[in-house]
């Protein structure tokens, strides 16, 4: 709902095909097929060639030369799909009204609209198709604009889907048997109410954490870890080895940053983590320092950060104070997800 006007958007395909015989016709190549007709030309459509067939609403014509002269539309039953009631109208000598002139033209046509609400609209992506029997698929035609069906105009499609040179012509495969086949293909979108919107956090709240390691001489060949903290959406907690990491090791400290679980009713998503990472000098203000900053995967335990923060012949020089020692994570920016009105 925007505005008080009621909204959806459907993806159309209406296909028109015909059967055939294949002792009669031989597969040609596509560009056999296009030495007599150029799929780009006319009226800004796109034509692609496809493989599938409609799911929708198939109608075949018997003795089809009983009407290929005919000038009145021939309008199928009306079909359900995706909730709605649908007619194909069907020109087998061109809409003139429409510039079909020497075409044939296809629409599709909404009905039963009086049980939808006030100032109903409903958007489609409409693409037209057509059978080449020869080739085994089907013409895609669309100018790739999006048709609003509303109580003004609730009908859609193109004048000139194909000209009636090319459906007419027996090597082109379009007529086989005296015999054509049509149907549509809907699909309805309806509009997304809401959206995700992700924000960067410059310097958010209570974004410094500070963990001192007791004991640091008698601690083992392992990671160890601090408590988690929040900051942001998100729990993350400091570790690292005391005999080293990676390259660092045996000789330096590392630090990483972990990102850990989410706070509840957050919307888990990826999550950016700038840090400033600091072994604190606790005789003075000489700190080490190491700033990381990394896309954090939804599963916990995902850390990032540097495997030489200190030299460990360096720790004596105002690092290591009574055995221990101050690792502190200044979270500079985070990222914060939300799911939000569109």
């Amino acid at each position: 709902m925007e505005n008080g006007r009621w909204s959806l958007r459907v993806i159309c395909f209406a296909f028109f095909f015909i059967t055939s015989s294949s002792a009669e016709f031989l597969i040609q190549q596509v560009t056999e097929y296009n030495s007599s007709y150029n799929l780009n030309a006319n009226s800004g459509l796109t034509r692609v060639l496809r493989n599938e067939r409609p799911s929708s609403k198939i109608v075949t014509i018997g003795n089809f030369s009983v009407i290929r002269e005919r000038f009145e539309p021939y309008e199928s039953s009306v079909f359900e799909a995706s909730g709605y009631k649908w007619r194909l109208i069907l020109y087998v000598t061109g809409n003139k009204e429409d510039g079909g002139t020497n075409h044939v033209s296809l629409y599709v046509r909404i009905e039963d609209t009086e049980s939808l609400p006030t100032g109903w609209e409903v958007d489609v992506d409409l693409k037209l198709f057509v059978f080449n029997a020869r080739q085994r698929k089907y013409l895609t035609v669309t100018d790739e604009a999006v048709k609003r069906y509303n109580q003004g105009k609730r009908e859609w499609g193109f004048g000139q889907l194909i000209p009636l040179s090319t459906f007419h012509n027996p090597n082109q495969g379009f007529i086989v048997q005296n015999t054509v086949s049509f149907g549509a293909e809907i699909f309805i979108i309806r509009p997304i109410g809401q959206q995700e919107r992700v924000s960067f956090v410059s310097n958010p709240p209570d974004n410094v954490f500070t963990w001192r390691i007791l004991r640091f001489s008698s601690l083992e060949d392992k990671f160890y870890y601090s408590a988690e903290f929040l900051v942001g959406d998100r729990f993350w907690r400091l570790g690292f080895n005391p005999k080293g990491a990676g390259e660092g090791r045996p000789h330096a400290l590392p630090i990483f940053l972990y990102a850990q679980g989410f706070r509840p009713n957050a919307t888990a998503t990826t999550t950016w983590g700038a840090v400033n990472l600091r072994l604190r000098h606790q005789l003075g203000s000489n700190h080490k320092k190491a700033y990381s900053a990394a896309w954090y995967p939804i599963r916990p335990g995902y850390g990032v950060g540097v495997n030489n923060i200190i030299l460990r012949k360096d720790l004596q020089a105002g690092y290591l104070v009574k055995d221990s020692i101050v690792f502190e994570a200044e979270m500079v920016m985070v990222s914060v997800t939300n799911i939000v009105p569109v």
